[in-house]
């Protein structure tokens, strides 16, 4: 039997639009069951403490359970390979840091492509850092410390949690700018109580793990490492105001594996900036020293490869090595 042109013509057109269609349908109806938001750093840590709080607005609105899986290890790497090897449906997802873009330079084989295999999702939120010295260093300014560290050349010690760590790159960019040299040492657990006491002299760390003892007075911040002053320490100058054209900020998001659907991720992304607006999670991201950071897939997406791009340039500039 012969159908009209027309009448072929018209289920021809349904057929092809059938894929698009149950797509859609799908996308409509995730998530279906639990999410896994894997985070690459230890429970406790400020990116796990992110990722719980997404975690449970994500709950709340989509209703359905988002669960944070802490998998530790090689610098988030191996957070960060489970999530490129999962199926791409939107039930693995990864929380990324600025730790997975300076990663992409500083490991030569990690046997993935972060800027091809992660899909960016949204991100959540910038991590403001700040330039602190011990009280034993007796420079009160930037200035000052940089004529300090001049005439004491490889006897200030600068603490990280690890070398290519945030804190690490962003101490290396403040050596190239001002050609001071002062010494990196690597931790593996927390260098705080060292920096207090003076073994170690200058950290570049976050807010948040600090600002209780800039407040007391156990360690002096110098400055703040964004591009300008912070409202959580309003007195506190900008790096950039004495180092022209520095500036250095963490950051955190959500990312999914490549082939990802648009329509997920735009699911994922409107919910996460919806929870960004709130009031109570604009708090307590307050309270960890975090500031709040809305993008769409494509924006964010674009963030991180300038941010590879600006870091990886360091640690090569560096010659950062992991060890």
């Amino acid at each position: 039997m012969k159908l009209p042109r027309r009448n072929f013509l018209h289920l021809a057109a349904g057929a092809a639009a059938l894929p698009a269609v149950s797509r859609i349908a799908w996308a409509q109806a995730y998530p279906s069951r639990p999410v896994r938001i894997i985070v690459g750093f230890p429970a406790g840590f400020a990116s796990d403490a992110v990722a719980r709080l997404i975690a449970q607005s994500l709950s709340e609105s989509l209703r359905q359970q988002f669960v944070v899986e802490n998998r530790p290890g090689a610098g988030s790497n191996i957070a960060a390979d489970a999530v490129v090897r999962a199926t791409p449906d939107g039930y693995s997802l990864l929380l990324v840091t600025q730790t997975n873009a300076i990663n992409a330079t500083f490991y030569e084989n990690l046997g993935f492509d972060f800027i091809r295999d992660i899909a960016p999702v949204a991100s959540i939120v910038v991590a403001h850092f700040v330039m602190v010295v011990s009280p034993s260093v007796p420079a009160k300014t930037v200035p000052e410390f940089i004529d300090y560290a001049k005439a004491n050349p490889g006897k200030v010690n600068m603490p990280s949690p690890g070398t290519g760590s945030a804190g690490h790159v962003f101490g290396e960019l403040f050596k190239i700018m001002t050609g001071v040299h002062i010494v990196h040492v690597p931790y593996r657990a927390t260098f705080i109580p060292d920096l207090l006491s003076g073994q170690v002299q200058v950290a570049f760390a976050t807010i948040g793990a600090l600002i209780e003892h800039i407040r007391t007075g156990r360690l002096r911040a110098l400055a703040v490492t964004a591009a300008t002053r912070v409202d959580v320490l309003p007195d506190v100058p900008a790096l950039g105001e004495f180092v022209s054209g520095y500036e250095a900020s963490g950051w955190t998001g959500i990312g999914a594996p490549r082939n990802t659907s648009a329509e997920i991720i735009e699911i994922l992304n409107k919910a996460i900036n919806a929870a960004l607006t709130d009031p109570k999670m604009k708090a307590r991201l307050a309270d960890l020293g975090l500031e709040p950071l809305a993008n769409s897939p494509a924006e964010f997406g674009n963030y991180i490869a300038q941010y590879t791009e600006k870091w990886g340039k360091v640690v090569r500039a560096a010659n950062i090595k992991p060890e």
